[in-house]
């Protein structure tokens, strides 16, 4: 899983030719740390077929912001530039985030 940042969201983000997924957490929301592994072995599990990442909002709140991250955890997925589908709030399960992640997989 792949740490982003302002400096390098739009490369590894909106230029990926593979959908992705982006974990926008926060070190004092505990849902995100209690997710955090979890969503590390989805991107095991589905290596190849999605790319995913992972944006700590209390270093880059611009950027959060400018992609209406507005509450944690927020799971937001992209294609070609443009976000296609999101989860957020604290009833997210990780059965919830597979789930997107499968319709999205090519």
């Amino acid at each position: 899983m792949l740490e982003v940042t302002k400096d390098n969201f739009d490369q590894e983000v909106l230029q990926s030719d593979q959908v992705v997924l982006v974990d926008w957490w926060g070190p004092k929301c505990e849902h995100c740390l209690e997710l955090m592994p979890d969503i590390k072995d989805l991107a095991e599990k589905y290596r190849g077929k999605m790319k995913f990442c992972s944006v700590n909002v209390s270093g880059n709140r611009r950027l959060a912001i400018s992609h209406k991250v507005l509450g944690l955890p927020a799971i937001l997925f992209f294609s070609q530039g443009e976000k296609i589908d999101e989860l957020s709030g604290q009833e997210i399960t990780i059965e919830d985030i597979e789930a997107k992640v499968m319709q999205h997989i090519k």
